[in-house]
């Protein structure tokens, strides 16, 4: 029975911390200030559903790109595991996220920025795809969904988490969310460098 859900804790783990959906909880608080319930809920269906919708989409047609531009997985954990260790260290900084979105207010914020770059973003493109080299469609397909769902709840339930942990709170789980990424990063370029130099 482990060693069945093994390959699901696996990709659920980097694509939870690539995703943090606690972390983005400020962020789409400060956005959608003002806005009444039903504007609320549409941005978040707006949000998942770019989110997710992309994030397959790469799924599915990435490792295709790849081949045509005759780029090798270890090629891509290289390059991906550098622009993880970027965007985590970027984002350790103070007002990195705030950089990110700039002052977005406007009605497709479900679309941009929320769906993407903050939750779909370059972060969980790059796992995604390593995940899937890694661990095969369905793990990584199964803990794609999963993590949207979670990002579903916790942005509907955003106040409510607020409340619970306060703005120090959240934002003090998403750097440690970071330097996880940043960990994550370290990794995929140590696979990467593994890769070829056993070519």
């Amino acid at each position: 029975m482990t060693e069945i859900l093994r390959p699901y804790l696996l990709t659920f783990i980097p694509i939870f911390v690539a995703v943090d959906a606690i972390g983005n909880i400020p962020i789409f608080v400060s956005l959608v200030e003002g806005l009444n319930r039903k504007q609320k809920h549409k941005i978040i269906i707006d949000s998942v559903t770019t989110a997710t919708a992309m994030a397959i989409l790469f799924m599915l047609v990435g490792k295709w790109v790849l081949r045509i531009l005759n780029i090798t997985i270890s090629d891509f954990q290289i390059a991906g595991g550098l622009l993880l260790f970027m965007i985590s260290v970027r984002l350790l900084l103070p007002g990195a996220q705030k950089s990110i979105i700039g002052n977005s207010h406007d009605k497709d914020m479900g679309v941009f920025p929320l769906g993407t770059p903050l939750i779909t973003g370059p972060a969980v493109l790059t796992t995604t795809i390593i995940m899937l080299d890694s661990f095969g469609p369905l793990p990584t397909f199964v803990s794609l969904v999963l993590n949207m769902l979670f990002v579903w709840i916790t942005l509907a339930k955003a106040d409510l988490i607020m409340r619970l942990f306060g703005q120090a709170g959240t934002r003090a789980f998403s750097k440690v969310m970071y330097i996880l990424l940043a960990a994550i990063a370290v990794m995929m370029v140590r696979y990467g460098l593994t890769g070829v130099l056993a070519k």
